[in-house]
């Protein structure tokens, strides 16, 4: 049986996880400096997981906006 298309994930929207396998932990604690090679693996400390946001791009100005007459000017006749 097919999985229906709009129940299908697209491989751009994925989102990011917010929990991190135990070897990605391990990962992260080692490059922090708080795990040693004879550590339990059980108990390990929490990690936290950054969440990247995109700034949203400020709007610029056309050039052809700024010659533009303001509006209610009267013009020449």
């Amino acid at each position: 049986m097919t999985i229906d298309k709009s129940l299908k994930v697209r491989r751009g929207a994925t989102s990011t996880r917010n929990v991190l396998s135990r070897a990605e932990r391990l990962e992260r604690l080692k490059e922090n400096d708080r795990w040693s090679e004879g550590m339990s693996p059980i108990g390990i400390p929490k990690v936290r997981v950054k969440k990247l946001s995109l700034k949203k791009k400020k709007k610029t100005k056309a050039e052809g906006d700024d010659a533009a007459p303001a509006k209610g000017a009267k013009g020449k006749k």
